[in-house]
């Protein structure tokens, strides 16, 4: 396993993180609890969930993934402090009544979330938790044609003093963001220079061979900010390992069970899977190891968020830290990119 330094912090994670999504909806107790002890028997020591998970979210379902962790941590005292863990807070959402009425990143409504949080968890504290998307109307989950909107929007300043407070408490080591965009990373910073606030240490968006759209304005944050990419969907829904091509629906893989996941599925999006697919095997490689093994070459990345409803998922994912991609399949890759650029942002 290879591990880096968490933005500017102390804190090593590895390159490898366990994404847990799954955990409550395609996976049950035992199967998650399978998937931690054969993650951190590989060198995995980063986890990462949130209080809206599983996904997909539904009511009766909230809060089951942090539980299933909580449980995990309770059956295995000591391993709470060798782990790096990461949660994340709801942003406002229509599509959320159940969660505080409509979340809010305002204080009671955080205060209300971190709490739950560490009790499902089983944990006082946690290593890094995060704005899971913004409180303004702006471009993310795959939106384009930015309108400027501030039309309930809740502003950075209020969400940060209260990170501000819960780091202070000693609740949360180090704070960071999601689905967020240059204008607002920026903003962030800017806030924690002028109050004395902690700055934001990473920001997990969306990076895979489809959307690579983070290299356009948020890379040089990373490089020049130590803002750095924990990155999410890197085998978008598990497109690129071709197992949806030519109509095939696999018994209980993710979009076969939620046709809500389309965002990968368009034709563009299609034409560049079988480009991809057909690069990998071209050069003996499997397809979705190909995919992360980009992904975890990148300079701006510090950990690539994997999420696997099977050990045989987990064990091939994690084994692609192993993966050295030559300068032909590099150069492969940037030869579809170019003919398919971002079909899926």
């Amino acid at each position: 396993m290879i591990y880096s330094k968490l933005g500017n912090t102390d804190i090593e994670v590895s390159r490898i993180c366990l994404g847990t999504m799954t955990f409550g909806e395609q996976n049950t107790e035992a199967e998650a609890h399978q998937q931690l002890d054969y993650a951190i028997e590989h060198g995995i020591n980063f986890i990462d969930t949130a209080e809206l998970y599983p996904v997909p979210p539904m009511e009766h379902t909230q809060g089951r993934t942090e539980s299933y962790i909580g449980s995990w941590f309770q059956n295995n005292p000591g391993k709470r402090e060798q782990l790096i863990l990461a949660s994340k807070v709801a942003g406002p959402a229509d599509w959320l009544p159940y969660i505080r009425k409509g979340p809010q990143l305002i204080r009671s409504h955080m205060e209300e979330a971190l709490t739950q949080s560490l009790e499902r968890l089983n944990t006082d504290y946690l290593d890094l938790y995060q704005v899971h998307w913004p409180a303004r109307k702006t471009n993310f989950f795959g939106q384009l044609g930015y309108q400027h909107d501030e039309d309930g929007a809740t502003d950075i300043a209020v969400t940060l003093e209260v990170l501000n407070d819960f780091v202070q408490r000693g609740l949360v080591r180090h704070i960071g963001i999601s689905n967020e965009t240059p204008w607002g990373v920026m903003r962030y910073l800017e806030l924690a220079k002028a109050h004395d606030w902690p700055r934001i240490v990473s920001i997990q968006n969306p990076y895979n061979l489809l959307n690579r759209t983070f290299e356009v304005g948020l890379a040089e944050f990373a490089h020049r900010e130590s803002v750095d990419l924990l990155a999410y969907s890197p085998l978008a829904f598990g497109a690129l390992s071709g197992k949806y091509l030519h109509g095939q629906k696999p018994a209980g893989a993710r979009m076969t069970l939620f046709e809500r996941f389309d965002r990968y599925s368009n034709d563009q999006a299609v034409s560049a899977i079988e480009g991809y697919v057909d690069l990998a095997r071209k050069h003996g490689l499997d397809p979705a190891q190909m995919a992360l093994a980009y992904v975890n070459s990148r300079p701006f990345l510090t950990s690539n968020i994997i999420g696997a409803t099977s050990l045989e998922q987990l064990e091939s994912d994690i084994e692609s830290i192993a993966l050295q991609l030559d300068e032909e399949i590099i150069e492969g890759i940037e030869a579809i990119h170019t003919l398919h650029p971002n079909p899926s942002p």
